[in-house]
């Protein structure tokens, strides 16, 4: 074979991407079968490399590769042709060869032919004997080395590389992950996935720049890839922008992360990515007897976001962390059941009293969420993620039917009480939000006076023409506007005048903190006076003791809320709740 000849079959074997890649068992299945079918103790899938014969699949063979010198396998991939030597002994070549020195007597090997003719190695049979080797024996060796480019042309040529790296794809990356399992059993291993950008950052430069200057990119950045994870590995083109790849054997997990800010720091100097692109690295320890190989993937993915809130760009996979990201995807998937069972989703009111009469005539309506598995789900965990999905408008909506309902039937019994309602920033972008509202508070007659709704601090600053003219038409027929958690957010004073709200809500921190000293103390009272300097009526949240109740009212708060007035209740113990504290006020009176 002439040197042009040589370095075309090496392109062809590289361009395949075989050499040091994971055993595979689809490999395996026919390596034990060419084996069985001979009757002898080893058989090989070998691949003809520069200067060595790399076994891609081998029975009773310990090593992964011998030298490509006087190796009959090199003979049979530059000649394309069957190769049997039936007694190493009598061939004056190969006698003194590597296998014959060790105690090889026969060879049988069927050459691995490309569709344009290379060939790329053999599929062998050894023996420690001499043996002669029958037409049928021949024939059934050369159709086992076709089922063999089958299963490369399969795995590696068709459906496994991705075209604009020239790199195994995900389903390769799987592919191996499941053998490696099988091969080497026990142990860690490390793996990581870079992502070099976000998706806003993609579809806007796809858009700019176009897809010939995307591939350009991924192409040099699978050149630095391939120089990092070195000639015993891979890197693997897994997404659009993203990249996977294994540290090498034994590498110290606390050193590495050095090595992934060299990657980082060469992708970024030889590029415009500190222009365009945030690339970012998710990485973690894996034993592949104990993890999926699509929960490895979806681990990585995780590390990769986390990695993007990192200060170096580098993210090491949290259980903690990722276990609450499938608990939030679990609950928001479990939420639209909720709406629609009758005992998974209840509220509960908590009263606030007047300091000075002492009287109570509103409570605010909390949600609450009893899951049938999960148990109790804090409101502080749920809303937040139920907020920022598509369910929000659901859930406003059962939590408004639900107090109206409530409201209804206090009346039917003679008590006549108001409620306070939570509602959410998008709850002010509904088109119909007010048509639903009157018409609610119409089928259960129910007084809009008696309706007080609560928006916090950030979501009543959405200066839109929209939003102001809903909170002015709402205000119009009696409902009160209330500001929630005041002083958490960024509200303009002059602002807060345009608003229809008169209540403000002291957010609980800021009650919490006055025990803390005589600053705290202050900014409690200048809250309190500014808001009154502007129309409001004050409401402190989180009222604990006692001695915060009576400073409030010494600085002139006008309500209060918290623990030492009550805990929320269900709406029967709040009816009982409000017989005694009427009698017990009136006692004291």
């Amino acid at each position: 074979m002439n040197a042009s000849d040589e370095l075309a079959r090496l392109n062809s074997l590289r361009n395949l991407r075989l050499l040091d890649t994971l055993p595979s068992e689809s490999f395996d299945r026919i390596t034990r079968l060419v084996a069985s079918y001979f009757n002898l103790p080893i058989a090989a899938v070998s691949l003809t490399d520069v200067d060595r014969q790399w076994f891609k699949s081998k029975v009773g063979v310990e090593h992964d590769r011998i030298p490509r010198h006087k190796a009959p396998c090199a003979e049979v991939a530059e000649t394309g042709r069957m190769l049997v030597i039936r007694d190493f002994h009598a061939d004056n070549y190969y006698a003194d060869s590597t296998l014959g020195n060790a105690g090889i007597r026969f060879y049988a090997g069927a050459p691995l032919l490309t569709p344009d003719g290379y060939g790329l190695g053999a599929l062998c049979v050894l023996g420690a004997e001499p043996r002669n080797i029958t037409d049928d024996e021949m024939a059934t060796l050369t159709d086992l080395a076709a089922m063999v480019m089958d299963q490369i042309e399969l795995q590696h040529a068709v459906g496994r590389i991705e075209p604009s790296s020239g790199l195994p794809n995900r389903f390769q990356l799987l592919n191996d992950l499941s053998d490696l399992a099988q091969r080497r059993p026990g142990g860690q291993h490390i793996i990581s996935l870079l992502d070099l950008a976000q998706t806003a950052q993609f579809d806007s430069l796809s858009r700019v720049m176009g897809p010939s200057y995307l591939d350009s990119l991924i192409r040099s950045v699978a050149r630095i890839l391939n120089t990092h994870v070195g000639q015993d590995s891979t890197p693997y083109h897994v997404g659009p922008t993203q990249f996977a790849f294994f540290a090498p054997a034994a590498t110290d997990a606390d050193l590495y992360s050095q090595t992934l800010l060299d990657i980082l720091t060469e992708i970024e100097r030889q590029s415009d990515f500190h222009m365009t692109m945030t690339p970012s690295i998710g990485v973690m320890t894996f034993d592949p007897t104990e993890m999926q190989p699509e929960d490895v993937l979806r681990s990585l993915q995780s590390a990769v976001q986390d990695a993007r809130d990192s200060d170096t760009g580098i993210g090491w996979f949290s259980s903690a962390t990722d276990m609450r990201h499938r608990r939030n995807f679990r609950l928001l998937q479990d939420f639209p059941v909720a709406l629609e069972t009758e005992d998974e989703l209840f509220l509960v009111f908590q009263p606030r009293m007047d300091l000075d009469s002492g009287s109570v005539e509103i409570a605010e309506a909390l949600l609450r969420w009893n899951h049938p598995v999960l148990g109790p789900i804090s409101p502080a965990e749920f809303i937040p993620i139920v907020e920022a999905s598509t369910f929000a408008r659901g859930l406003s909506a059962w939590v408004i039917d639900q107090s109206l309902r409530q409201l209804a039937e206090w009346k039917a019994q003679g008590l006549d009480f108001k409620l306070s309602i939570n509602l959410s920033a998008l709850n002010l972008e509904e088109p119909d939000f007010f048509e639903r509202m009157m018409d609610k508070l119409k089928d259960y007659a129910v007084d809009p006076a008696c309706i007080e709704l609560e928006l916090t601090e950030t979501a009543m600053m959405k200066e839109t023409d929209r939003a102001l003219d809903l909170l002015q038409r709402l205000t119009d027929t009696g409902i009160r506007l209330a500001i929630d958690d005041f002083g958490t957010g960024y509200s303009s004073l002059a602002y807060m005048q345009k608003l229809p709200a008169t209540i403000v809500k002291i957010d609980r921190s800021f009650i919490t903190d006055m025990a803390k000293g005589h600053r705290e103390r202050v900014l409690v009272r200048s809250m309190i006076n500014l808001s009154h300097s502007l129309g409001y009526r004050v409401v402190a949240e989180g009222v604990e003791s006692a001695e915060a109740s009576d400073l409030l009212q010494t600085m002139g708060c006008d309500e209060i809320q918290g623990f030492w007035l009550s805990r929320p209740m269900r709406a029967d113990a709040l009816k009982d709740w409000l017989a005694d504290h009427t009698s017990r006020a009136s006692g004291l009176a």
